[in-house]
């Protein structure tokens, strides 16, 4: 079972870090301004996407967050 869950766990970690890197700032992560991009493009995009693989399950509870605290201060 450990066989399929592991490599599960990671492929799905790639592919949020993939798709949420223009949006690091909901995590606390990256640049303030939402697209904002670093200069060292790719590098970048590889790093976000090799700390988010391992780690997504933290970054999707702190992205929640970003997202609650960037929506609360649009309103007040």
């Amino acid at each position: 079972m450990a066989h399929v869950l592991i490599p599960s766990f990671l492929a799905v970690g790639l592919l949020f870090g993939l798709l949420t890197y223009r949006h690091r700032h909901l995590f606390g992560e990256g640049p303030p301004q939402q697209h904002a991009d670093p200069q060292d493009g790719l590098g970048g995009r590889l790093f976000w996407a090799a700390v988010a693989t391992f780690l997504w399950p933290i970054l999707i509870v702190s992205g929640l967050h970003g997202l609650w605290r960037v929506r609360s201060a649009r309103r007040g």
